[in-house]
């Protein structure tokens, strides 16, 4: 692989994530601690589960299966969990797992990226474990933006604000 196509695939997944973040933020900055635990059946998962899943995935694809720390993510605690955690924790336990991951992505040597490893027990190269948490990240944020334009009734003008 090229070092210059690994080196523009990691500064751009890392941007993916700071910029979902942005959204992620926006989107829970608005939302009560109840509306982010809200459900409307055993078949949809909450907000606060949804941050929950994407800091465990990005746990066991980013920090284990990339920078090769242990796996210790209990991931049916991400959509069992009801309540108890409020918005602002939820925040701060995502802002500190993206910071984490996007250390690890920002320091990888582009040449590692075709190293094979095993999150989930899946064999898998290095870029593809990054490649599917920046997807998963981007596919789950919006649904958090989609409950958030519910919950609140507006659009949130994220990427462009328009006259109304």
């Amino acid at each position: 692989m090229s070092n210059e196509i690994g080196i523009l695939f990691l500064r751009h997944s890392s941007t993916k994530l700071e910029q979902m973040s942005g959204y992620l933020t926006n989107c829970m900055n608005r939302l009560s601690d109840e509306q982010i635990w809200e459900r409307h059946g055993a078949h949809e998962n909450a907000v606060g589960n949804l941050v929950l899943h994407l800091c465990g995935n990005m746990r066991q694809w980013i920090m284990h299966g990339v920078g090769g720390v242990a796996d210790v993510r209990t991931r049916d605690q991400e959509f069992s969990a009801d309540g108890g955690t409020t918005g602002a924790e939820l925040l701060r336990l995502w802002n500190e797992t993206v910071q984490e991951a996007r250390g690890i992505i920002d320091s990888l040597p582009p040449e590692k990226l075709v190293e094979r490893t095993t999150p989930q027990g899946r064999d898998v190269t290095k870029l593809d474990a990054i490649y599917q948490v920046v997807g998963h990240v981007q596919q789950h944020v919006g649904q958090i933006i989609l409950l958030t334009k519910q919950m609140c009734r507006t659009d949130l003008d994220l990427t462009m604000p328009r006259p109304r």
